[in-house]
C-alpha cells in the first residue's frame, strides 16, 4: 500500500492518490471546514473556504456535494446573521446575537466535519437550522 510520507516507486504496481487538499473532494471540503474553523479568529479565511467551495462544487460527486452546499449556506446564512447582529449593535441586543451567531456557526461546522470524518453526506444541506 502507498503511503503518502513514501511515493511507490516508477514502474512499481502501487496506486498514487491523485487527490490533493485542492482537488475537489473530501480531503478539500476537510481544508474548508479547517479554513471556517480559522475564521473565528482571523476573519479572512472563511472568504477563501467560500470560493473554494463555489469552485469545487459539482465537480466532487457523491455526499461531498453535501458538503459543499452546507459550507456555502453557512457563510452566507452566517454573514447575514452578522450584519444583523451588527445592526442591532446599537441598540444592545446585538451583542447576544453576536454570540449566538458564533455558537451556531461552530456547532454547523462540528456536526459538518463529523459527517465527513465518517463518509456521511449532510442530510438536510439546505436547512438554516443546525
Amino acid at each position: 500500500m502507498s503511503n503518502p510520507s513514501n511515493p511507490p516507486e516508477p514502474g512499481s504496481n502501487q496506486p498514487i492518490s491523485t487527490e490533493g487538499w485542492f482537488d475537489a473532494g473530501p480531503r478539500n471540503a476537510q481544508l474548508i471546514y479547517i479554513l471556517y474553523f480559522a475564521s473565528i479568529i482571523t476573519g479572512l479565511t472563511a472568504l477563501i473556504g467560500v470560493v473554494m467551495a463555489y469552485l469545487n462544487r459539482g465537480k466532487a460527486g457523491g455526499y461531498v456535494e453535501t458538503h459543499y452546499t452546507w459550507l456555502i449556506r453557512t457563510f452566507w446564512i452566517g454573514i447575514l446573521f452578522s450584519l444583523i447582529s451588527f445592526i442591532l449593535a446599537f441598540v444592545g441586543i446585538g451583542f447576544l446575537l453576536m454570540i449566538a451567531v458564533a455558537v451556531w456557526v461552530i456547532i454547523r461546522l462540528v456536526k459538518g466535519i463529523q459527517a465527513l470524518g465518517r463518509g456521511e453526506p449532510i442530510s438536510d444541506p439546505l436547512t438554516w437550522w443546525i
